[in-house]
């Protein structure tokens, strides 16, 4: 009988360790709470390798939780590598390290008395400046938002700081967050960190070249247009553009309400280092927030295809010259996949011009209608130029055409669903060109055209659907990194995120050069 007992015991104690595991691990559903039980130990875990700021945010938050260090510590890691490096950068334009000590040294302690700690507990992180962050003025790269004040901190932010996140610092954006290329009169140029002759990308350029850099681990970002997605590229780290609705967005210190195609076209997300601190991070900013009506429950991890997955590498239209080290790198990608398991052809995809020409049309005459005299009073020649250039490319839309383009957006949408039945995963290239200059958005508006239509049209298109898509670094050309976009369906971020896993997998960290080059 006492042998029995025992043995039930024993299979509970096995039971309850198992489903604390699970608790780490990454969630089929959003909507639990993000947290994970711990016991105080005493610091006999071990520090991975190297200073705490190289470290991920997977290995941060183990050793904190661990005791292996604490939050302090890597707080005052983190800030001083912000110090060092971003001076010469330009991506940090608010310093919260006051505070983020404060709330450093509040973390130790409640991880003193035990009990459960956020996903990311302790771990530094950036906030884009152009989402609420109570107490501050919410600039979004302009001089003139000096009285938005934010009453509370947005969606994002608060998922994060329950998550136990702790913000360092707020990251530089364009104005408006509307070019793709980092500069304002307010805080000046981001450089990036790889090359200062060329663009960090935008508008989350701050935040990717920060996190590249090495300052906080996880990156706020978010994506009308590319805006996560090309500054991944650009700077050398990963991403994930989330389906609309996976996590919540609000400002309520913006004076109105964003037009509607305008949010179903925008996400907020992760930039990272690695990927699965941008899984990590999808993770805790996705909880549910009352304050976004769009905000869907939907599970982070779906129904696993059967094998081998197929992915279509797709083809690139005739009229986009592609550069050889960007056939290079996808090709690259492509062999890494096939080497993970992946069955890979190249395919066509769905009208992919007809879906950017789609984007064009919609965010344009939303913007010309909603928003673009208020904007053009107090934004710079340079903003002028950017928005003009944006601006010729799209066609003119009554309400008739309005609503025609809105309804071309269902077929577009609806094409892409059913191409996934065959094809997962989309690989296809962020930029078919090298990286350009930090201003070449003012060049012309012929160049402006050149950039979104003829060499980053594949990240663009993908807002107007609402889509999901990573972006994973593959090599670096010339010192300069390449990256490639794996696109999914609606919800479906753990695939695009598998994918972009394996290929991170054989091709490496790209930031671990960077970091012998910074030396």
């Amino acid at each position: 009988m006492a042998k029995k007992t025992a043995t039930k015991k024993k299979s509970a104690s096995k039971k309850a360790k198992k489903i604390a595991s699970k608790k780490t691990s990454f969630r089929k559903g959003a909507v639990a709470k993000p947290t994970v039980k711990t016991a105080v130990k005493k610091a006999t875990a071990r520090r991975p390798k190297g200073p705490a700021w190289q470290w991920s945010a997977v290995e941060t938050a183990a050793a904190i939780r661990s005791g292996a260090i604490s939050a302090v510590e890597t707080v005052e890691a983190h800030l001083g590598r912000m110090h060092a490096v971003n001076p010469r950068l330009n991506a940090v334009v608010v310093d919260l390290g006051e505070e983020a000590l404060k709330a450093a040294h509040a973390a130790d302690k409640q991880r003193a008395k035990g009990g459960e700690l956020g996903l990311l507990h302790g771990v530094p992180v950036t906030i884009k400046e152009n989402v609420d962050y109570e107490g501050r003025p919410n600039f979004n790269g302009v001089p003139a938002n000096k009285d938005l004040v934010a009453p509370s901190d947005s969606p994002v932010v608060r998922n994060l700081k329950k998550a136990g996140a702790i913000v360092i610092g707020l990251t530089n954006t364009p104005e408006f967050s509307f070019r793709g290329f980092t500069d304002n009169p307010l805080h000046g140029l981001t450089l990036n960190p790889w090359d200062s002759d060329i663009t960090c990308g935008g508008s989350s350029g701050g935040a990717g070249s920060a996190v590249a850099a090495g300052i906080g681990t996880i990156a706020h970002g978010n994506d009308i247009g590319g805006s996560l997605r090309w500054p991944a590229h650009c700077n050398g780290v990963a991403t994930i553009k989330p389906t609309q609705g996976r996590i919540p967005a609000f400002n309520a210190s913006a004076t109105a309400e964003r037009p509607m195609l305008a949010h179903l076209m925008s996400a907020q997300g992760p930039l990272a280092r690695h990927v699965a601190d941008v899984r990590l991070a999808l993770e805790a900013m996705s909880q549910r927030d009352p304050r976004d009506p769009w905000w869907v429950p939907a599970p982070l991890v779906g129904p696993k295809p059967k094998g081998p997955i197929k992915v279509a590498l797709a083809k690139i239209p005739e009229d986009m010259k592609v550069d050889p080290s960007v056939s290079a790198a996808l090709r690259q990608a492509a062999d890494h996949l096939e080497r993970s398991g992946y069955r890979v052809s190249e395919v066509e995809v769905p009208d992919i011009n007809g879906v950017w020409q789609t984007w064009c049309d919609i965010i344009t005459n939303e913007t010309v209608v909603m928003q673009e005299a208020g904007m053009l009073k107090v934004t710079s020649e340079d903003f002028h130029k950017a928005w003009g250039g944006m601006k010729a490319k799209a066609n003119v839309l009554d309400l008739k055409a309005w609503m025609q383009a809105t309804a071309a957006r269902s077929g577009h949408i609806r094409a892409w669903q059913l191409f996934f039945e065959q094809y997962p995963v989309v690989l296809a290239p962020t930029t078919v060109k090298p990286t350009p200059g930090p201003r070449d958005d003012t060049i012309s508006a012929e160049r402006v055209q050149e950039i979104f239509w003829g060499e980053i049209r594949f990240i663009s298109a993908i807002n107007v659907l609402g889509l999901p898509g990573a972006v994973v670094p593959v090599t670096a050309h010339d010192g300069k990194p390449i990256g490639v976009q794996l696109i999914a369906g609606r919800y479906r971020e753990d695939l695009a995120l598998d994918a972009a896993a394996a290929i991170e997998k054989r091709a490496g960290v790209l930031t671990h050069r960077l970091w012998e080059m910074m030396e």
